[in-house]
């Protein structure tokens, strides 16, 4: 029972003991005032009638005529005169009529006991006879009926008086209460959000004690985030430049080629610093280490413009550049040569350093291997033309369909139109084989072919319909959930999330169907949540009520930024197929997952690896502590729904 309901409770009680108290007080009070009341008039019309027949003659028909006319004109019951020493009745008038003014079962409850008024007679110095005389209760009776009714009536028009007042001060005194109920059912949901301390001593020692550990629970993800970070760096960066190392870039390439998103396919860039070995002798240890930190810093800040890119040092004297999304080679090799040419020139005495480079693009699904070889015979040639020269490398034979923008606008627009927008399944497994939800990338009809993603994704964000096709998705996605009664988990861009119309259309949707609803998995990437971390809280806010599970994917570079979301009330988070990736051989990178593990089931978030392709990797996972498991390795033969 509520708080609310049992001081309702306490104050019905209390008022109904007063009240009620107050009312047999009172009818008790006017009782017996009403009984000295005929007592006194008893008494006194007895002596006023014996007076008034001693006076006057004593035959019988002027006593009985007098007595017939008192009882006449006043409320008697009963006027008796009866002989003095015999008792025997000389006169007597009585009424008989039972009527009481009130309820029977109230003279039963509240009985007026009153005694008869009693006078002599006198017949000169005789004594002529003993009169008794008893005013009817009716009356009695009837006012005192009346007077309770009128006070119950008053009783209860101070009790509904009192009951809005109460109401309205409960309201004001409980409204703190609200806050520290809603703090407490956050902090059982592992949601650890803080609220202002109210003015009520005994509701801000509770608040202040809830506050105090929220605050503790976001210091110690701050500092297990942090040395989580510090953990990854130590194990993916070159310790000289702080990129990537070249055991996590081909992770991450890996899994870049294996996207099927927005991001898929692009541009990977290599910047090679020639003879390092002589520049060494040349300008010592020391300034050949200030070069390599300059270019570090330098392709650093040129990936760190782009949510997604990455820079690494591929070895001694090779740098590289992965910008997915990009798909203009020549563009970004311009980009990047005018960043790292100025940065090196601004150095003290370069020397004529050579900085040969090579860009090229590369499609979803290549394999690694061709697109290195492939950049590495650009970069040979870069280095044989001149110190500075620029080479980009041909691309896949991979060509668009359609040759410009228009033509991807009227080929997207026709198939979004089209409400059969296709949904592919891969399962995303708990440890112990339990489906959680199928996760169901959209597929469209293009160039007579279901499309994947990755295909035509880039052109639908370029031509800015990312809000129309995740609506589609979700249109999509709710009816095969009311079709199958099976879990799907869609993504959302960023820049839908972005967009104010788009969350109150999909809210619109998910309101209309919200026993699909309930079944649906939606979730964004990191870079965007992290990016756009207001407007990803006023999607989790809107979509919460309607009971969506709501997630984070491709989780890990920033990582020591999760903390920021504790109080959002997330439900699960993916982890990047780059931190996974050959992780059965890769120690750092167990220590990075079982850390992150911890960290997100403090905040009550389930943990699922993404992109996991191997048998090592599925035998290693679930030692680490994740929930969920999907990638190519992940139950394969389920894999269905390519049309």
């Amino acid at each position: 029972m509520s708080l609310i309901k049992q001081l309702w409770i306490a104050i019905v009680v209390v008022s109904t003991l007063a009240f009620g108290g107050s009312l047999v007080v009172s009818t008790l009070a006017a009782r017996h005032y009403l009984e000295q009341q005929l007592q006194v008039k008893n008494l006194d019309n007895a002596t006023s009638l014996a007076l008034s027949l001693s006076q006057m003659p004593k035959d019988p028909v002027t006593v009985e005529l007098q007595i017939a006319a008192q009882f006449d004109a006043g409320h008697y019951s009963l006027i008796r005169l009866t002989e003095p020493g015999s008792g025997a009745v000389i006169v007597e008038r009585k009424y008989t009529d039972p009527e009481t003014g009130a309820p029977e079962w109230f003279v039963r409850l509240v009985p007026i006991d009153t005694q008869p008024g009693v006078a002599q007679v006198q017949d000169g110095w005789h004594q002529f006879g003993t009169l008794t005389l008893e005013s009817h209760k009716r009356y009695a009776y009837q006012a005192l009926w009346d007077g309770t009714v009128h006070l119950l009536l008053w009783f209860l028009l101070g009790g509904a008086i009192t009951g809005v007042v109460g109401t309205i001060l409960i309201k004001h005194i409980t409204r703190p209460l609200g806050r520290v109920v809603a703090q407490a059912e956050a902090i059982g949901g592992r949601r650890f959000v803080t609220t202002e301390e109210p003015n009520t001593t005994e509701f801000r020692s509770v608040v202040r004690a809830m506050n105090a550990l929220s605050e503790r629970v976001r210091t110690m993800l701050a500092d297990e985030s942090q040395r989580l970070e510090q953990l990854r760096r130590q194990n993916q960066h070159d310790e000289l430049t702080g990129l990537v190392n070249r055991n996590q870039f081909m992770n991450v390439l890996d899994a870049a080629l294996a996207r099927d998103d927005a991001q898929a396919g692009g541009t990977l860039a290599i910047v090679r610093l020639g003879d390092l070995a002589a520049l060494n002798r040349h300008v010592g240890h020391g300034a050949t280490d200030d070069i390599l930190r300059s270019l570090g810093r330098t392709l650093l800040e040129v990936a760190d413009r782009h949510p997604e890119w990455e820079a690494a040092r591929l070895g001694g004297s090779d740098f590289a550049l992965l910008a997915p999304g990009a798909d203009d080679a020549a563009a970004l090799a311009q980009e990047l040569a005018a960043a790292v040419h100025g940065a090196i020139d601004a150095l003290p005495e370069p020397g004529g350093l050579r900085l040969p480079m090579a860009a090229g693009r590369y499609a979803a699904g290549e394999a690694h291997g061709a697109l290195l070889s492939r950049i590495d015979g650009a970069l040979a040639r870069a280095e044989q033309t001149g110190d500075r020269a620029i080479e980009i490398a041909q691309a896949p034979d991979t060509a668009p369909p359609y040759t410009d923008l228009q033509a991807w606008r009227a080929a997207l627009t026709a198939s979004l139109d089209d409400p059969a927008v296709h949904l592919a399944r891969f399962p995303v497994l708990a440890v112990d084989g339990r489906l959680l939800h199928d996760e169901a990338p959209a597929r469209l009809l293009l160039d007579g072919a279901w499309r994947n993603a990755g295909y035509f994704t880039p052109w639908v964000a370029r031509l800015g319909l990312m809000a129309t096709l995740d609506i589609a998705v979700v249109r999509a996605a709710l009816a095969e959930i009311a079709a199958k009664d099976e879990a799907l988990g869609i993504n959302l861009s960023s820049q839908s999330m972005c967009d104010a119309r788009f969350r109150n259309e999909l809210v619109t949707i998910l309101q209309a169907a919200p026993e699909a609803a309930r079944r649906l998995w939606i979730e964004v990437p990191e870079y965007g949540a992290l990016r756009h971390l207001v407007e990803f809280r006023t999607l989790c806010a809107l979509l919460r009520p309607l009971g969506c599970r709501l997630g984070i994917e491709h989780v890990g570079r920033q990582f020591n930024r999760i903390g920021d979301l504790h109080d959002i009330g997330l439900d699960y988070v993916k982890i990047d197929a780059a931190m996974i990736r050959d992780i059965d051989s890769d120690a750092g990178n167990q220590s990075f997952v079982r850390g992150l593990v911890v960290v997100a089931h403090a905040i009550g978030l389930s943990v699922i690896a993404e992109g996991v392709s191997s048998d090592g990797e599925l035998r290693v996972l679930p030692t680490l502590g994740v929930d969920g498991l999907t990638g190519p390795a992940v139950d394969a033969t389920r894999v269905r729904g390519e049309p």
